[in-house]
Parts: C-alpha cells; sequence; structure tokens
C-alpha cells in the first residue's frame, strides 16, 4: 500500500510518496517527465548496491538520465564536493530544464539540494532518501547545505523538493548502527511533539528494530506528518520549526569537534538529547521520571547517551555559540518542559551547560 503526505507551502507544495518496493510499480514513472533530464546524485556504496538497478528501470521507460557518485560520508558534505558536482553537471551540459535525483541518506539530500538551488539560479530536484533517518528527517522540508569545519550546516539554502519517494525497502539493507541512528531523530519527534506517539515507540520498540512493516509504516508516516505539519507552519524556521532542533546544539557541537568522523549523525543528536533534556532538570523545567523514561528509549534503541570522553565541557561551548539559532550572541536551546512539548529558551547560563556536561561524563 502506498501512502501520500502533502507538504502544503505557500509556493512550492509537494507530496511525500511513502510504500514498500515503490519502484516496481508501474505508476512510480508518473513522477518523472520524459521531456526532461535527470541526474542522479549518489554515493560510490549506493551506486554498487541500487544505483544501477534503477538507472537501467529508467532508462527502459525512456528517461534519460546521468549519474554523479561521490564518496561517502558527512566529511564529504563540503564545498569542494559541490564544485565537483557542478563542474560534472556543466561537462554534461545540464541547463535550467534537468533535474537532480538525490538518491541516498541525508548527506546526499542536503548537498543535491543545495547544488539545485544554486546551479544557474535554481533548478528542480527530487528526494529519493535511501536511511532511515533521512526518510524521517532530513529529506523533507527543504533544509540545504553543507558543513564548514568551524561548524556543521553553516552554508546552505532552503528549496524545497518537487517531491519526496520514500522506499521502506531500502532500510532492510541498512546496517543495524546506520538504523538505529535514523530511529533518534524518531524519538526527536515524539518528545518534541507526540507524547502519545512516544508511549507507542516504548510498547513497539521491539518490532521497529528488527523492521517489522505493519510498525514501519506506521512509525515514518507518523514522523512525515509531524514534519510536513511543521514546515508548512514555519518553512523558513523563524519560530516552530526550530522545535526539531531539540538536541542539535550540543550534538553539532559533537560532530564539528570529532570532524564527522566518530558519529553518525543520529547518535550524535542523540546524545544531544539526552544532555538538552538534562539542562532542562537542572533548570526545574522537566522532571527527574520523565527524564529517566527518556534516557530508557534511547536505550531501547541502542543510542548513545553518554559524551565522547575526549571532549571537554569548554569544547563545547566554542561550538554551541556558533549555533545559528544564537541571537545577539546569547545561547539558545531548545528544552522539554515534558514529554511531547518542547520550547525555546534563550540566555542560557553557561555555568548550568558546563555543569550538565561535566555531570554527563558520569555514569548516566
Amino acid at each position: 500500500m502506498i501512502k501520500k503526505i502533502l507538504v502544503p507551502l505557500k509556493d512550492k507544495s509537494y507530496s511525500i510518496i511513502i510504500g514498500f518496493k515503490i519502484f516496481n510499480k508501474k505508476n512510480f514513472f508518473s513522477f518523472f517527465n520524459i521531456k526532461k533530464k535527470y541526474i542522479l546524485i549518489t554515493n560510490n556504496t549506493l551506486l554498487k548496491l541500487w544505483s544501477n538497478k534503477i538507472i537501467q528501470i529508467l532508462k527502459k521507460e525512456g528517461i534519460k538520465i546521468d549519474v554523479i557518485s561521490i564518496s561517502d560520508g558527512e566529511i564529504y558534505k563540503s564545498i569542494k564536493t559541490v564544485d565537483y558536482i557542478i563542474k560534472e553537471l556543466l561537462k554534461k551540459n545540464h541547463g535550467r530544464d534537468s533535474v537532480l535525483i538525490a538518491f541516498g541518506g541525508g548527506v546526499i539530500g542536503d548537498i543535491t539540494g543545495f547544488v539545485a538551488s544554486i546551479y544557474q539560479r535554481g533548478i528542480d530536484f527530487i528526494q529519493i532518501p535511501t536511511t532511515l533517518l533521512s526518510q524521517v528527517d532530513a529529506s523533507i522540508g527543504g533544509k540545504t547545505g553543507v558543513n564548514h569545519f568551524l561548524g556543521k550546516n553553516m552554508i546552505g539554502t532552503f528549496w524545497q523538493p518537487k517531491i519526496v519517494i520514500i522506499d521502506l525497502f531500502f532500510l532492510f539493507t541498512l546496517s543495524k548502527r546506520e538504523l538505529f541512528s535514523g530511529f533518534s531523530e524518531v524519538i526527536k519527534y515524539s518528545i518534541s511533539f507526540d507524547k502519545k506517539f512516544f508511549i507507542w515507540l516504548e510498547k513497539k520498540f521491539l518490532k521497529l528494530i528488527n523492521l517489522e512493516k505493519k510498525s514501519l509504516l506506521y512509525c515514518v508516516q507518523k514522523c512525515c506528518k509531524i514534519k510536513a505539519k511543521v514546515v508548512s507552519l514555519d518553512e523558513k524556521e523563524k519560530n516552530l520549526r526550530s522545535f526539531l532542533n531539540f538536541g542539535h546544539t550540543y550534538g553539532h557541537a559533537i560532530e564539528s569537534y570529532t570532524n564527522y568522523k566518530k558519529f553518525l549523525h543520529g547518535e550524535a543528536i542523540s546524545i544531544g538529547m539526552i544532555l538538552a533534556s538534562k539542562t532542562s532538570e537542572v533548570l526545574g523545567l522537566l522532571d527527574t521520571q520523565k527524564l529517566k523514561r527518556i534516557i530508557s528509549l534511547f536505550k531501547k534503541f541502542h543510542l548513545p547517551i553518554s559524551p565522547p570522553e575526549n571532549m571537554s565541557p569548554n569544547d563545547y561551548l566554542i561550538y554551541m555559540k556558533r549555533d545559528k539559532k544564537n541571537l545577539l550572541g546569547q545561547l539558545r536551546l531548545i528544552l522539554p518542559n515534558r514529554i511531547g512539548e518542547v520550547k525555546i529558551y534563550d540566555n542560557i547560563n553557561e555555568k548550568i551547560i558546563l555543569s550538565v556536561i561535566k555531570s554527563s561524563f558520569l555514569q548516566i
């Protein structure tokens, strides 16, 4: 069964299509315009696993398609990679009638969307996310960008895809680590917006990590609905959409400090959400029992909850002070008041942050 979710925007509304083995269904090709030229942007790993098969299917239907493959990993989410993709587009004489296809995880989606937004002042792109993290979060909402060595996602644009095609079948080829990493963003939605969803995750975690199809479909659909609603209400992140960054200020600091090599994105954000929740507890916002329940859920999905041992509290502050959410030099954090509700808090005292990080080195 195929599910369809609309992302209603003022100018560029689009659909999210969710199902199993969508590429084997004939109506899949209705999403493509035979008069357009397509470029599949992927990584070397996926090129071997899936891309050649998809390219053959598309070519068989008379769809013109080129391929640009890049190295796999967050460390390659850079201006250097963007320059390489643009050079390849120019060599192949692609113009404004060309359409990019982001085929991969969050890194591929972010880079492809960014290139689409700047190439010849903007061309169309399609998201085909292949990881759980990208299916429930990164592929939806039009945030694009690349990293700078001084901070994550510091260079980017808002550029919405034409469509997001989510085939849950790809999740069955993920490593356990990659799969668990994606559940970090799933848990984020439940803590930030939906207590009932949090309770559902507590009950269904075994079915989810074992990829039981019915539970998996419900989970991904639920996350996409939440993300679509938030983006439709606040496309350019003026207020409500910032709630989606729960845990990301701490998490991005961890990723930047470790040069994107030690942790997957979801793993770093998992630690970030624990640190943000502990900050909330210290400030008297979050009940201790609720904190323990949050920690327990992350453990159920085999996610890390302790900060890297070699990263000092002051190392966090260096990167956190560069966070995009900060205003007038004041630290802003997204913190949970309770399970199912987060808020933005301005001018958090640095001593509080330092004490939370120090205490987190102890056994949680």
